[in-house]
């Protein structure tokens, strides 16, 4: 698979595509070197290769304004309406966040948005929430389970707007009666990935204790929920990637290491295939 780097000299990015190369039973990657972000989304829009990885070096401004000016928006099918297609407005980021547990199985949370969108309205968590069930079901090899995080659990935080509006979204996104996702919220952390506090806060609850995928209700809170499982949790992070576009795009960290590289690699390869 051919993936644009436009910042191919980096050591980091150089040792991660030896080592992604290197494993055993993944896709190879051909790197195709671009001079700046603006030739790397021409080269991406004339497809000569399936992704983008950029932002080790490039701020995520940088990034985030190249693809806007220069790759199209993504069309997508209406969840309630699925013979209506429509062209998303809003673009995201993704963080794919995973860590051997002490048994040596694998921890996997998906988490979103976490790098575009400051304060989202309705209309824009819902783009957001499309577009992370959409990734989540190439990433994932469990059905995506959708958490809705807020500082309250299913009404015990009282009247708030963010509560209003993550119900009415659990509602609306039910109502499709899709059965290949499932998602609840609102729901604190502790409650959406611990099965023993979910039994105390949220019993009846299908997604509590069991989330797999975290939305955020504001860029804040997905900026430094993401860095917190990176930096004090031990998790490897893939991405941002950037969501809503035409092709897939990784605006990584500045703070990126190698193992985050190559997670991501292996994130981009699922969802460009």
């Amino acid at each position: 698979m051919n993936i644009i780097f436009p910042e191919l000299n980096n050591p980091i990015i150089n040792s991660a595509l030896a080592l992604y190369n290197s494993l055993p039973d993944v896709a190879p990657i051909t790197p195709i070197p671009t001079t700046n972000l603006q030739s790397a989304c021409d080269a991406l829009s004339s497809n000569a290769a399936a992704a983008l990885v950029a932002g080790i070096d490039y701020s995520s401004r940088d990034v985030i304004l190249a693809c806007r000016d220069h790759l199209g928006m993504a069309t997508y099918s209406s969840f309630n309406k699925p013979d209506t297609t429509l062209a998303y407005k809003t673009f995201s980021g993704l963080a794919v966040m995973e860590r051997q547990t002490p048994s040596g199985n694998t921890e996997t949370f998906l988490l979103a948005d976490m790098a575009a969108c400051k304060h989202p309205t309705k209309t824009q968590f819902l783009e957001i929430i499309h577009q992370t069930i959409i990734s989540s079901q190439k990433i994932l090899s469990d059905t995506p389970r959708l958490a809705l995080l807020s500082f309250s659990t299913l009404g015990s935080g009282g009247r708030d707007e963010i509560i209003t509006t993550f119900n009415e979204i659990v509602a609306e996104l039910r109502s499709s009666g899709r059965s290949d996702f499932l998602i609840d919220g609102e729901l604190q952390l502790d409650a959406a990935i611990n099965p023993t506090v979910a039994k105390k806060k949220a019993p009846h609850s299908p997604v509590a204790g069991r989330a797999n995928v975290l939305i955020a209700p504001d860029l804040n809170s997905g900026n430094l929920l993401y860095k917190s499982f990176e930096q004090l949790a031990g998790f490897t992070v893939a991405g941002p990637i950037l969501q809503g576009f035409n092709y897939p795009v990784s605006d990584l960290s500045r703070g990126s290491t190698i193992n985050d590289v190559v997670l991501t690699l292996k994130t981009l390869v699922k969802l460009a295939s």
